[in-house]
């Protein structure tokens, strides 16, 4: 049980720095789709250093009248 704690957390290291590489902490500007990206990166882990480019679409829905 141990083993695998360390390595989820190695795993979310590794994607914390990939999401830091690609720059989603840099900015003060925040919306659905960029906090999407920067979690699914770093939930993506290593994989990011193999080709994977995780991209989240949203959209909000606009008020009713």
């Amino acid at each position: 049980m141990r083993i695998g704690a360390v390595v989820v957390v190695i795993w979310l290291v590794i994607g914390a720095i990939a999401a830091g590489q690609r720059g989603y902490f840099n900015s003060s500007d925040t919306n659905c789709a960029k906090a999407g990206n920067t979690i699914v990166t770093v939930i993506a882990g290593p994989l990011n250093y193999v080709g994977v480019n995780p991209k989240i679409e949203c959209t909000t829905p606009t008020p009713s009248k």
